[in-house]
Order: C-alpha cells, then structure tokens, then sequence
C-alpha cells in the first residue's frame, strides 16, 4: 500500500501551518517553499482543506492561510481521507455507494483487507496534527534548528 503525494503532502502542508500558526496567516507560498512542492499543488490540495473546514483562508494585505479548528481536534486520518478518500487497502473494503463485491460475504482475504484497513484508519485517527507539531517542535530543538512554543499551537 501506497499513500499518494496528496496525502503526504496534504499532511506537510497542515504540519508546516499550524507550526507557523503564532505568525499568523500563512502564505502558501512559504509552505510550497519549506515544503518543496508546488505552490499550485498546494492550492489544490487546500481547496479540499479549507471545504471540509479545517482552514480558512484569509484574503487581502497579510492574508493567506490560516487553522479554522485546533489542532488538537484535526486527526491526521480525516486529513488523509479529505484528499485521498476513504482509508481502505482494497477497493473491496472500501465505504461506497456502489454493490460490494458479490464474492464478499465468502472471500477469507476480504476479511483480512477490512481487519488490516480499520486498523490503517485507527491509527491515523489516534494521532492529532498537534501530535505531529509537538514532535516537530522536539525535532527541530533536537537538531538546533528552530526553537518553537507547542503551546501556541493548541
């Protein structure tokens, strides 16, 4: 299995706003910047963010982007799932509309992928974007490079 550019970079750019949350709104260019992805991949990726609420973008002089929520209430599994879909191994176990697989209900693999993806998905839902910024934080003054204040970001 395999977490597409969108998801990865879906959860720098969220990592790399809210660490920077204390210098209010953010432009997504100095995340395309730190980040090294496109400015307009960004821009793509924050449309879905910003319609399923998780930022807000600030418009005019000093305007960019900025957390609608905390990020304590932000887990890195609703991120995944806004811009890659539902957190499934096999399109079989995926939540859809359409008629499941007629060989579901008798295929022993099927219950495997289901079992495997619900615990894909339990562990994404475990970790907060604070989680993640916390971590950061220690990184970064682990390594001498940045010193950041965990509580500006809750």
């Amino acid at each position: 299995m395999r977490l597409s550019t969108r998801g990865r970079y879906a959860l720098r750019a969220m990592i790399d706003l809210c660490l920077h949350a204390d210098e209010g709104p953010v432009l997504r260019s100095n995340i395309a910047e730190r980040q090294e992805v496109s400015a307009h991949y960004i821009g793509q990726l924050f449309v879905k963010l910003r319609r399923a609420g998780f930022i807000e973008s600030v418009k005019g002089p000093g305007g960019g982007y900025i957390l609608a929520i905390s990020a304590d209430q932000i887990k890195v599994g609703d991120i995944i799932r806004t811009v890659e879909g539902p957190i499934a191994l096999v399109h079989c176990v995926a939540p859809q509309q359409e008629a499941a697989c007629h060989r579901a209900d008798n295929c022993v693999t099927h219950l495997l992928w289901k079992r495997l993806s619900d615990k894909v998905a339990e562990v994404l839902d475990s970790v907060t974007l604070e989680d993640l910024c916390d971590q950061a934080c220690e990184l970064e003054e682990a390594l001498g490079n940045r010193s950041c204040n965990p509580l500006l970001l809750g």
